[in-house]
């Protein structure tokens, strides 16, 4: 069973795996960010179980969702050619994540968690996004993402 621990944990991971990315871009270039991506995309997401349902935060058009790995990848690092708007999320000099929960449900080996996650740059300037993951637990009993909805917060 998956508990609230379990949501956190693993909330802490991605974020931390996300300044990784931006750390890695940052010191050693495109390539290094890429193969820090994929192994956060291998380490969190369930691609292997099947198509994510995946929206990022700035994506649009017919390229809203990410059932993919490719896709996502993409929409981490940009630079692609086959997702032309992309401009690499992870790659914008992140340095710290948190996140406020609103609410959990936790139903066997599957849990979803809705709220914030606010990112914070190098220089200081915080980005606070509506994000809701959805996790399913695979053959290893590891703790997947199998749906990322992420949007800016509405602004009346």
């Amino acid at each position: 069973m998956i508990t609230s621990q379990d949501l956190l944990a693993a909330r802490m991971v991605w974020g931390a795996q996300k300044v990784a990315i931006s750390k890695a871009y940052e010191a050693r270039g495109l390539e290094a960010a890429r193969t820090a991506a994929l192994r956060h995309l291998e380490a969190n997401y369930g691609y292997d179980l099947g198509p994510v349902m995946f929206k990022p935060t700035m994506a649009s058009g017919a390229q809203s969702f990410r059932p993919t790995k490719a896709g996502a990848l993409a929409y981490f690092c940009g630079h692609s050619a086959e997702y032309p708007l992309d401009t690499g999320f992870a790659i914008r000099g992140w340095r710290a994540v948190d996140s406020v929960t609103s609410a959990e449900l936790i139903a066997g080996d599957i849990a979803m968690w809705m709220g914030w996650i606010i990112l914070t740059d190098r220089s200081g300037a915080v980005t606070k996004v509506d994000k809701s993951f959805g996790y399913q637990k695979d053959a290893q009993d590891v703790l997947r993402i199998v749906l990322h909805h992420s949007s800016l917060p509405y602004q009346p």
